[in-house]
């Protein structure tokens, strides 16, 4: 596996992750934290991909995994501030740190248990970084090692974070599949 980490800029590789088998679906297209929950729950069918679309004309709405070419992952990445844990009531704000989030870790069906989640997210950190963040942040399930629902499991877990450099800055009052979640947060000056 030649796995390469790049921006997610381009439509049809960001749609091969987060898009619907069928164009009217009103699947996710990783827009539930990253447009208000009004707005997102006004899109539905072709409208969801079209506002991705316009989203990427403003730049690259996270990173994908490519392994020789062919997308396998997806890490969502934005500051914080843009999305809807600006104003989270369940994932409290730590602190006035101008904090990139990220908070949907996927790898195509297929390709998973091939080690692509962990370079998938510090790419994604390396992408916040690049782009100025001071610090990143995520909000896993902490699992204690119990298994998670792969349907759930897109937060990635607290082990996970920790093995890329995280370290737990707070709890939170947000349950995942029965699992709390927790603040992780990586400095990145």
């Amino acid at each position: 596996m030649t796995l390469e980490i790049r921006p997610a800029s381009v439509f049809d590789d960001l749609c091969t992750m987060v898009g619907p088998k069928r164009p009217d679906a009103s699947v996710c297209w990783c827009l539930t934290y990253r447009v208000p929950s009004k707005e997102n729950r006004s899109l539905v069918g072709p409208a969801r991909g079209e506002k991705v679309r316009a989203l990427l004309e403003e730049g690259p709405l996270g990173v994908l995994a490519y392994d020789g070419g062919r997308v396998v992952g997806w890490a969502a990445v934005a500051p914080r501030a843009e999305t809807v844990f600006a104003r989270s009531r369940t994932i409290p704000r730590v602190d006035d740190t101008e904090v990139w989030s990220i908070w949907c870790l996927r790898v195509r069906p297929g390709h998973r248990g091939k080690g692509i989640t962990h370079p998938l997210l510090v790419g994604a950190v390396a992408f916040a970084r690049d782009q100025g963040a001071p610090a990143v942040e995520g909000y896993p399930v902490d699992n204690g090692g119990r298994r998670v629902d792969t349907t759930m499991a897109y937060v990635g877990t607290r082990s996970l974070f920790e093995k890329a450099g995280f370290r737990k800055v707070a709890d939170t009052s947000s349950v995942l599949n029965g699992f709390p979640r927790v603040v992780m947060r990586m400095d990145c000056r």
